[in-house]
């Protein structure tokens, strides 16, 4: 048989069109345009190079040396391979560019949803396994780091209000360490919570809140997220099981300088709509199993939703990292019945805790 070919000599770039034809025991080379013979090359000493499932014309070459022959055609290919057993990987036919990239796109899409399983279901049940003592180090070094700036309040009786119904409640959960509540003066009307049992409230939810219930059941919330382990699951989940490997092995400073920086660690510490319903859900439990007020969750949402009609979380749809404020109001939503959480006297001075 003859085949259509190029033809590289090894010491140079330059190819040459050449035919294949096989004779007794050698695969003879000769030159398109003129006949000449370039090489002849015995039938036992040929090898095909290269993947010839995957490439377009694998290269064939003679054990030992350096000249290679293209053949372009996959019947040549195919004929030639049935003639030369030593070539019969000519025969394979490469798959599609088409099909390979769908199948290297397939495979990708495979590994990074299995990586993020891995984050996410991960992280969910490595996370409380670190030890206590790595959680509290982490939440106060992230405290001072994020209140550096502002200027903590030391009323000592309103602290000692709120940090005696943040213990009575995790002690209701069956949460083993302390609870250490900081407020902090002025705003965002807002609180949250850091690795360590470490609660930061701001004096504006506190000043603003319309009774001492709302402000119960924001720390009741807050609590939630303490037993469940939300703050380092978290962290987990937005800087990968690298960084929990950090925290166990020794990397403790690389892990804070990562998530002090430019804010990340507010970027963490964002809690997803599971964990914010599960809170939800646990505060309203807490307060009930103490037979305190469990209204206060609801009307801390409704004060929410009369300051700002426009519920930020339902515009934001499946993009919000919170459920939206009615259905929280929804689920929340219990009679003002039950002990108040604070005594007159403790309410006032958590009111003036700043002052």
């Amino acid at each position: 048989m003859a085949t259509s070919s190029r033809y590289y000599d090894g010491e140079t770039a330059q190819a040459q069109e050449v035919r294949a034809q096989v004779t007794t025991g050698e695969l003879t080379i000769v030159r398109a345009v003129d006949s000449a013979v370039v090489a002849r090359w015995p039938l036992g000493e040929l090898v095909v190079l290269g993947d010839a499932a995957h490439e377009a014309a694998p290269p064939v070459m003679r054990r030992g040396g350096e000249a290679r022959l293209v053949i372009e055609d996959h019947e040549e290919r195919r004929q030639l391979a049935a003639l030369v057993s030593p070539l019969v990987a000519l025969a394979s036919r490469p798959e599609s560019v088409g099909r390979r990239i769908a199948a290297l796109g397939t495979t990708l899409a495979a590994l990074v949803g299995l990586f993020w399983v891995i984050i996410d279901y991960g992280t969910e049940y490595a996370a409380p396994w670190l030890p206590y003592s790595l959680q509290a180090r982490l939440g106060a070094s992230v405290f001072e780091e994020l209140v550096a700036d502002k200027d903590e309040c030391h009323g000592t009786r309103g602290l000692e209000a709120i940090n005696d119904l943040a213990n009575r409640l995790a002690r209701a959960a069956g949460y083993e360490h302390e609870i250490v509540v900081h407020v902090i003066e002025g705003g965002p009307v807002n609180a949250f919570t850091l690795p360590g049992g470490i609660l930061v409230f701001y004096s504006d939810l506190i000043e603003q809140a319309k009774n001492s219930s709302q402000v119960a059941g924001v720390l009741a919330h807050e609590i939630g997220h303490v037993v469940h382990h939300h703050p380092i699951k978290g962290i987990a989940r937005q800087y990968g099981i690298e960084l929990l490997a950090k925290l166990v092995g020794g990397g403790y400073s690389d892990l804070l300088n990562t998530l002090t920086s430019g804010g990340n660690i507010l970027l963490a510490l964002r809690n997803g709509r599971a964990f914010e319903r599960e809170a939800d859900a646990v505060g309203v439990a807490l307060l009930e199993k103490l037979d305190l007020r469990a209204d206060g969750i609801a009307g801390f949402f409704e004060q929410m939703l009369e300051n700002e009609p426009k519920d930020a979380a339902s515009a934001a749809g499946i993009w919000s990292s919170h459920p939206p404020t009615k259905e929280r109001i929804a689920a929340t939503q219990r009679p003002p019945t039950g002990k108040p959480a604070f005594s007159a006297a403790d309410w006032k001075a958590l009111r003036e805790v700043c002052k």
